[in-house]
């Protein structure tokens, strides 16, 4: 194993429906498949890189509800470490409609409930734990609060985090997030953060230009099928991804995170990290679902 990463961020229970196309408004359609897993950007790329090998401690919020202790099981088969994951009383655990069409591509939901409760106080209560971390991950399946909280106390402990700002929202202040070693939107969420397009390749480095200007030291753009980009003030490095088959691109963009973070934390290659969380992304999308699609180091050739 390398050295521990550390996830503070959500988790959800996936409900995925396979259609065919999306009904018209007032339209009902038979689908063809429906199956459910876990999920959550935090848990999907706490997942990822444990499956990995990597030694993982996640620091979230489930519901008192029927799916709530099933989601801490899970967690506990793949080898989490979850003594800070914990049932808010009261509160329904948080759920991802997932709609998939034939090509692969997909429509999310998210309903965040006990997400919505994840407070800076719960992160300072796994600060001790948190120190032995080589790296801290954070998405925006919960509050904006913790997120700053989580960043802020992070460089003051020295310990690098990379931000996934997903679902991206416009009122992410970029000033209280510079303290990231890395900033990881795709290239919708790009758009969203700076109001540019990004649609192509050049698109997208003008785009993280504008984040590095503010401060952010690093800008690794998810590309989809086309790989993935990095950003900084002195170069931008394009790291092809694997064409492939696609059979449901849910969590991809995790699987991806997941894997450089692991890679990340054992070896201290940013591009070679980049490569090879490329490479477990386009692995991933080959098989139905999110977590569940996610190999092990042990079916994983890279």
């Amino acid at each position: 194993m390398g050295a521990r990463i550390g996830v503070v961020g959500s988790n959800m229970v996936d409900l995925i429906t396979y259609i065919d196309r999306m009904p018209a408004a007032g339209e009902t359609l038979a689908a063809p498949r429906f199956a459910m897993g876990h999920g959550g950007k935090g848990a999907n790329q706490a997942v990822a890189a444990a499956k990995l090998g990597a030694e993982v401690m996640l620091v979230s919020r489930v519901g008192d509800d029927l799916f709530g202790g099933g989601t801490i099981k899970n967690f506990q088969d793949l080898g989490i470490d979850t003594r800070h994951v914990r049932a808010v009383p009261g509160t329904q655990s948080g759920v991802a409609p997932i709609f998939v069409e034939a090509s692969g591509e997909n429509r999310i939901l998210i309903v965040k409930g006990a997400n919505e409760h994840l407070l800076p106080a719960d992160v300072d209560a796994a600060a001790e734990d948190l120190k032995g971390c080589a790296l801290i991950l954070l998405q925006l399946e919960i509050p904006l609060e913790t997120v700053y909280h989580t960043i802020a106390w992070a460089a003051e402990a020295g310990i690098p985090v990379l931000l996934n700002p997903a679902p991206a929202v416009p009122e992410l202040d970029v000033a209280r997030i510079l303290g990231a070693s890395f900033l990881v939107p795709n290239q919708t969420e790009l758009t969203i953060l700076t109001g540019m397009p990004a649609e192509t390749r050049d698109q997208a480095e003008a785009a993280a230009r504008t984040l590095v200007a503010r401060g952010i030291r690093q800008v690794l753009v998810t590309l989809g099928a086309e790989g993935a980009l990095l950003v900084t003030a002195e170069a931008a490095e394009h790291v092809p991804s694997v064409r492939v088959t696609p059979v449901d691109t849910s969590g991809a963009g995790d699987a991806f995170i997941g894997a450089f973070a692991q890679h990340y934390v054992a070896h201290g290659d940013t591009l070679e990290a980049m490569r090879w969380g490329a490479r477990y992304a386009a692995d991933s999308i080959t098989r139905p679902g999110t977590q569940m699609a996610f190999a092990t180091r042990a079916q994983f050739r890279g």
